[in-house]
């Protein structure tokens, strides 16, 4: 089986999942950090290099901010919580995103997660977090405007793969495979330029119930697609 190097995923459904048990929406959120913790296992065991999951968009932070509040604090449960885990099976974590706009508490909980495990060298787990990938396109631009005030003669090398350098991104590769789970379909603001070429796997299992069989489905599903990135197929 032909296994992706970068997956991403749309974790969706926390919140439909915990009304189908009569339950707060709370009780989704944290039965999906469960399933978050199963992924991450399944990943390492399936060789998979880099897993980016869209944990908090920009959008989130319009919720109902006792909401936002029990996330970014679930945030910290998590990664205090796992980090030993992450370390014994070596792999090293990201955040991608503005992380200028998260509580204090949940910004130091991240940096001192990154820092713990990045001496590892097995799965990269990206947390994406304050992200939006249209807000992270006009950052990238913004900071060629910038140089570029100072030094205009960049703007004569400027090309697709300079600009990805710009990119929270920037130093791993794209994704192949975008799984969405929850059954919309829709991108949401998701890995935007990252995601030009990548296979979107939508399933209508809810993410709580995602587990490491959906996951081999869905690498499965991306072996049967013919990649042909905007060429003609040889006979």
């Amino acid at each position: 089986m032909n296994i992706p190097r970068h997956i991403g995923i749309i974790m969706d459904g926390n919140g439909r999942w915990a009304k189908k048990r009569g339950l707060p929406r709370t009780a989704g959120h944290r039965a999906g950090t469960d399933a978050t913790r199963t992924i991450v296992r399944a990943c390492g065991e399936l060789r998979i290099s880099y897993l980016t999951i869209y944990t908090f968009s920009t959008e989130n932070w319009k919720r109902p901010r006792i909401e936002v509040r029990m996330l970014m604090d679930l945030l910290v449960e998590m990664v205090q919580r796992e980090i030993d885990n992450l370390h014994e099976n070596n792999v090293r974590l990201r955040v991608i995103g503005d992380l200028s706009k998260l509580p204090p508490k949940t910004r130091t909980a991240l940096e001192d997660g990154i820092k713990r495990l990045d001496g590892n060298t097995g799965l990269t787990l990206n947390l994406a977090i304050s992200y939006g990938g249209r807000a992270e396109i006009v950052a990238a631009a913004r900071r060629i405007a910038e140089e570029a005030i100072r030094n205009p003669s960049i703007l004569d090398g400027l090309d697709e793969k300079t600009f990805g350098g710009y990119l929270y991104t920037k130093d791993i590769p794209d994704p192949e495979l975008i799984i969405r789970t929850g059954g919309d379909s829709r991108i949401s603001n998701f890995l935007l330029w990252q995601s030009a070429y990548a296979e979107l796997y939508i399933t209508d299992v809810l993410w709580p119930d995602f587990d490491k069989a959906e996951m081999v489905k869905a690498i499965e599903d991306f072996n049967r697609r013919d990649r042909r990135f905007g060429k003609v197929k040889e006979s």
